[in-house]
């Protein structure tokens, strides 16, 4: 039974991932998103945008997304190292990414459209999760095996 609460919460959680996706335009300002969509960035028409605010809405989108993936953390392992570990590699990436999309952004050409792209995508899309969630598992399995 213990089991499959753990999976109906992580589920749940999920779930809540998969609505902040579904409800991005409604929720944040990114008028990158039909920039890549419908195929500006192929013709170079970049949108007029407000840098601090899709900085804000990206980074409190990021920010949500960590909470949720970190909640599927303690649901999955309830091991509050790990918590703090995958908290701190979080802030670590927010930052790298962060700073490398404003660069991308502001000296936004040809050449790093794409680039700007996939940095945009790991810091709206929780894709680190897919990363930690077996890296943390096979810890596990190996500290278990080895005690």
């Amino acid at each position: 039974m213990k089991q499959l609460v753990k999976l109906f919460t992580i589920a749940i959680l999920v779930v809540l991932l998969v609505l902040i996706r579904l409800f991005e335009q409604q929720l944040f300002y990114d008028p990158l998103i039909d920039f890549y969509r419908y195929g500006g960035h192929l013709a170079m028409e970049v949108p007029q945008i407000f840098f601090p605010k899709l900085i804000l809405n990206i980074g409190l989108r990021y920010w949500l997304n960590t909470l949720i993936s970190l909640a599927i953390l303690f649901v999955a392992f309830r091991d509050t190292n790990i918590i703090k570990f995958a908290a701190i590699l979080f802030a670590i990436l927010f930052g790298i990414s962060l700073a490398a999309f404003s660069v991308l952004y502001l000296t936004l050409n040809e050449q790093n459209v794409m680039g700007l792209f996939y940095v945009r995508r790991f810091l709206i899309h929780p894709i680190f999760i897919l990363i930690l969630l077996p890296a943390f598992y096979y810890y596990r399995l190996q500290k278990s095996k080895n005690p």
